[in-house]
């Protein structure tokens, strides 16, 4: 049919041009990351995001329906101990390969040679960038205890966002100015982390958790700092960065993600939905609330 056959014409031309402009892309990727795990091309973590999101929101939620919660205190505390591990480490590194160690806090560029800081900087990148796949044990731990109410827009949409864009950044821009919020993201990971390991150690610890309300506090600082940092690129006169479109992203990211923890931050203790029940009524044994 001549129809059909205008059809898949315009289909293939169509697919043609989008291959075309994808070879035509990832020329300007960054090479020394290609052959690393997961960074050939953007499709395996586009399939592990989707699937997780399947996961956390209809498959595991509908599999637990009928079951009783899972047991996971021993596993969440090992797990929340190496995620303040791992980002001790990261923080290290990042100072190591570039934060402390050369970087001016403006118009840091990328350094693309293969010298041994060079490398570092981007191997801690791409650490950094499978970390966030890691951290999706969170929401899954959230659906097998049966804490849906925790798996929120809010939640999901910073575990997927995350590990999809710095694919991104470990491809093409593994340094720089880009950089900086990941160094701020791993001290708060400190942080907030610490919390959950302790809150995952029961009663006898959460009376020291009175502290819950600031880790809010301090997620609204970082994302001001970060907005405040990659917002000097279009104050500058003259910043030669190698690719502005990541500025567009982290800026946009720090503005998102700050708006969102505002609204969080006002339902959560402004209207005293979440306030740590030492603060309501005094009672020492903290109901966890994660």
């Amino acid at each position: 049919k001549p129809k059909d056959s205008l059809d898949m014409t315009s289909n293939s031309t169509l697919t043609s041009t989008a291959v075309l402009l994808y070879y035509e892309w990832i020329k300007e990727a960054d090479p020394r990351t290609e052959n690393w795990l997961l960074m050939a091309t953007p499709f395996p973590q586009t399939f592990i995001i989707t699937a997780y999101i399947y996961f956390v929101t209809l498959l595991g939620p509908r599999l637990m329906e009928n079951r009783k919660p899972f047991d996971l205190k021993r596993p969440m505390i090992i797990y929340n101990f190496s995620i303040v591990v791992l980002s001790i480490y990261l923080i290290y590194e990042f100072l190591m390969s570039g934060w402390a160690n050369g970087y001016t806090y403006r118009c840091d560029l990328v350094d693309y040679s293969s010298s041994p800081q060079a490398l570092r900087m981007a191997w801690t990148c791409w650490l950094y960038y499978f970390s966030k796949f890691i951290e999706m044990l969170d929401t899954i731990f959230f659906v097998l205890r049966k804490k849906n109410s925790q798996v929120t827009f809010l939640h999901v949409f910073h575990h997927s966002i995350m590990p999809f864009t710095w694919w991104f950044g470990v491809r093409f821009a593994a340094g720089g100015l880009g950089t900086f919020h990941a160094l701020l993201n791993c001290i708060v990971h400190v942080i907030m982390y610490t919390y959950y390991a302790l809150s995952a150690m029961g009663p006898a610890y959460q009376k020291y958790l009175w502290w819950k309300k600031y880790m809010t506090t301090i997620q609204l600082v970082q994302f001001v700092l970060i907005t405040v940092h990659i917002g000097q690129y279009f104050f500058m006169k003259d910043c030669p960065y190698q690719f502005p479109v990541f500025v567009y992203v982290i800026g946009s990211y720090g503005l998102i993600f700050l708006v969102l923890f505002l609204n969080f931050y006002y339902h959560a203790y402004t209207k005293g939905k979440r306030l740590p029940k030492i603060l309501q009524n005094g009672n020492y044994l903290l109901k966890k609330s994660e």
